[in-house]
């Protein structure tokens, strides 16, 4: 004897793809939310952390020579900059748009080259930030669904 399903209704073909869409949605949607608040806090110490670069407190010391060695000022403004940006962008993606999805995409991977060449002035922060930027990135990416804002 053979089995014979029966293909005169949707059964549970119709429900599958509903639930794991659901599922999807409600994971990568957390997922957004936690990279945009990891986005805001990520470019208000970025701020902050220029700004102390800025004020040459001691709070920075270079260890040894490197050779992507800028001054202590300049580093300051390249963070006071790419953090508030970043906050905006972190704004943006609060509100829901796809244009800070891919702006915070793009800012994100500065923010890990920076913090690369950041890493003589502080090296422990600097890889949190770079591990958090991978995060990020990965999150902002795996939740797209490419509609029109």
């Amino acid at each position: 004897m053979s089995q014979h399903t029966p293909t005169g209704g949707q059964g549970n073909a119709g429900t599958a793809p509903r639930k794991a869409q659901r599922s999807e949605s409600g994971i990568a949607g957390g997922g957004t939310v936690f990279a945009a608040v990891l986005l805001s806090v990520s470019g208000v110490m970025a701020v902050l952390q220029g700004i102390a670069a800025i004020a040459e407190d001691d709070v920075y010391a270079r260890l040894g020579s490197y050779v992507f060695e800028f001054n202590l000022t300049a580093w300051g403004w390249i963070h006071v900059v790419l953090g508030a940006v970043v906050v905006l962008t972190a704004v943006g993606l609060f509100m829901g748009s796809n244009a800070a999805r891919a702006a915070g995409i793009c800012l994100v991977s500065l923010s890990l080259i920076a913090n690369f060449l950041w890493l003589p002035y502080q090296p422990w922060w600097a890889i949190t930030i770079m591990a958090i930027d991978v995060f990020i990135v990965w999150a902002l990416c795996a939740s797209w669904t490419h509609t029109a804002d």
